[in-house]
């Protein structure tokens, strides 16, 4: 009888898997380049909103930065993308990043001069949201083609970490900068930071969108794009559940509210509620390790949005503060799963030539559904209750995701060792 010794079973792995980082040098720089330049960009999202509002004395003209910023995020979102199926994604992320970096650097010089023009600051937001939603599917659709596909949802957990650590460490800086500095200050570091992102752009090779044999050089169209969309169920399924959380269930416009109402607080209370889902998202970002041993990614994506709905129901019933932000870290949580598993799904079950026009639709989805969500919310609380609003809409979610799942079943089937869109 012969023995067979078995070396020890690998340990379940729980805080992110940091593999894409160690294999791969391209996105090891382009990550970190996108880290260091959300963090600036935070801080210049703050100083620009502080400078408005010194300008004018107007929250209202504080909220048209939103508006400035939406209607580039969707136009050039869409355009953005059919442009990254066309021609070099690199060079076109080089160009979007180089735009940025001169839009930066001009917030410096205005500061400089003693330029105070909401117009100019308008403009200039505007312009970034631009360079934003191109650059945006030109460096997604490039990640499938730095990493093999059993590494990408690590990746885009990695990614989720960039985008919430600018969202939470950013606007922190920012406001100590200005504070200490002035605005000058923070458009400067701001400037030096996106060098980071321009150099990982620099560093990358040549990336030209990879056709079938004998497709030629069509020019890439948004509607090509939209009618590829429209007959592959489990990408469509992707931007519906997120709609689902997004429209249904976003209770971020009714935080000063039920700031006041529910926990008798003030504006450092509302800070606190804006936090806490930012800060859930980046721990479920940190303990991703698991989310590399799932395949059933339709499946995770509703148990997650599904989740993302309960916690937001039951933020809705609480009514002391700690324990409605503990629900509100669980709901970002639920959202950096459903978000790692939507881009998977989007990187991997979307063919090469199409791979810009998904995720220019991913940047529209993003940038418009938490708005139209803000708009749902504040009717619904203003025609009935807060409570209602936030419980409701939430209850709602969970409704929706699980009549979508019903109807499209095969995306509750989808399995990443064999993806179909």
């Amino acid at each position: 009888m012969t023995e067979t010794t078995e070396g020890p079973a690998p340990r379940p792995r729980i805080l992110a898997d940091l593999t894409p980082l160690r294999t791969s040098p391209d996105y090891r720089r382009l990550w970190f380049g996108n880290t260091v330049s959300w963090v600036g960009q935070g801080m210049t999202a703050l100083a620009v909103s502080l400078q408005v509002y010194d300008i004018t004395g107007s929250a209202f003209s504080v909220g048209l930065l939103g508006f400035c910023s939406f209607l580039p995020l969707v136009v050039f979102g869409l355009y953005g993308g059919a442009v990254a199926d066309t021609i070099d994604r690199r060079k076109l992320g080089l160009a979007s990043s180089a735009g940025s970096f001169a839009l930066s650097v001009a917030l410096v010089v205005t500061t400089v001069a003693g330029v105070e023009q909401v117009g100019l600051l308008y403009a200039i937001v505007g312009l970034q949201a631009a360079c934003f939603a191109v650059n945006s599917p030109a460096r997604s659709s490039m990640i499938a083609r730095l990493l093999p596909a059993e590494q990408l949802p690590a990746a885009n957990a990695l990614t989720s970490m960039t985008s919430t650590t600018g969202t939470l460490v950013g606007p922190m800086l920012g406001g100590l900068v200005v504070g200490w500095w002035g605005y000058r200050a923070a458009y400067t570091v701001d400037a030096v930071t996106f060098t980071a992102s321009l150099y990982a752009m620099w560093r990358l090779p040549a990336m030209l969108p990879e056709r079938e044999e004998g497709a030629g050089d069509k020019r890439a169209s948004v509607a090509d794009g939209l009618r590829f969309l429209g007959t592959r169920p489990n990408l469509r399924m992707t931007f519906f559940t997120d709609l689902c959380a997004m429209v249904l269930a976003h209770p971020r416009a009714l935080f000063p509210v039920v700031a006041v109402l529910w926990y008798g607080g003030d504006a450092r209370t509302t800070g606190l509620l804006v936090a806490a889902p930012a800060f859930g998202a980046l721990l479920g970002g940190v303990f991703s390790g698991w989310l590399g041993r799932v395949r059933r990614h339709g499946l995770a994506v509703l148990v997650a949005v599904a989740c993302w709905g309960t916690a937001i129901a039951v933020f809705g019933l609480t009514r002391q503060l700690w324990l409605g932000l503990v629900f509100l870290a669980l709901a970002g949580c639920a959202d950096t799963t459903s978000m790692v598993f939507r881009n998977t799904m989007l990187q991997a079950a979307v063919p090469d030539e199409m791979r810009g026009r998904l995720q220019g639709v991913f940047i529209v989805v993003v940038a418009g559904g938490p708005r139209l969500g803000d708009f749902v919310a504040g009717s619904v609380a203003d025609l009935a209750s807060p409570g209602l609003a936030v419980t409701g809409g939430g209850i709602a979610c969970v409704v929706a995701v699980a009549l979508l799942g019903l109807r499209w079943r095969g995306f509750a089937r989808y399995d990443a060792k064999d993806p179909q869109p």
